[in-house]
């Protein structure tokens, strides 16, 4: 479980810096409320937005699949994971050409992974 734990701790430190970066554009922008159709700075709130919005219940999702699938399983989703968020992440924010859609990809093929596995499992027919 170390690797979910580092993996996770990754992801909380992914947010402080995609928080701290709303509030440094706001503040740029002179934008306190909203996003003031700045394109830079609604792509800011949707990258720390889709973040928030999908990474805890992935997380979530994949905890519960240690008791039936083992450290190594959740691991390999862990890391595929953080790697997805950082990925989109800087696609968001347009550090990263393919970022955006590598780690939507990726991130929704974790969360389907994970989902089916549980649901299997909750079947008796999982692993």
């Amino acid at each position: 479980m170390s690797v979910f734990f580092v993996c996770t701790g990754l992801l909380g430190l992914l947010a402080v810096v995609l928080t701290l970066n709303v509030g440094r554009m706001r503040g740029k922008k002179k934008v306190f409320l909203g996003d003031g159709g700045d394109a830079e700075l609604i792509a800011a709130i949707r990258a720390h937005g889709n973040l928030l919005e999908l990474t805890p219940l992935c997380l979530f999702t994949i905890w519960l699949m240690h008791g039936h699938y083992g450290d190594s399983f959740v691991s390999i989703l862990a890391v595929v994971l953080a790697v997805a968020r950082l990925l989109h992440a800087g696609g968001m924010l347009g550090f990263i050409g393919f970022g955006r859609f590598a780690g939507a990809v990726g991130t929704t093929a974790v969360m389907a992974v994970a989902a089916i596995s549980l649901g299997l499992s909750g079947l008796g027919a999982g692993h």
